[in-house]
């Protein structure tokens, strides 16, 4: 994974988080599930892209 796409979901990740204490905080539902939905999402891709990691370093190790 790239340092960018590494970047892009912690980013995402933390938006999520933020809107969720927004969320808290005004007492908004709508924007607490969103919040939840948001950084539960940039924790799936992160860890896609562990998986895919973990799957390119397993082939490297066998052709080399």
């Amino acid at each position: 994974m790239s340092f960018t796409e590494k970047a892009k979901n912690k980013v995402e990740q933390m938006a999520g988080a933020a809107r969720e204490r927004v969320g808290d905080m005004t007492d908004n539902e709508r924007m607490r599930g969103e919040g939840a939905s948001q950084e539960s999402d940039a924790r799936a891709k992160q860890a896609g892209q562990n998986v895919k990691d973990a799957g390119r370093n397993m082939k490297d190790s066998f052709t080399k």
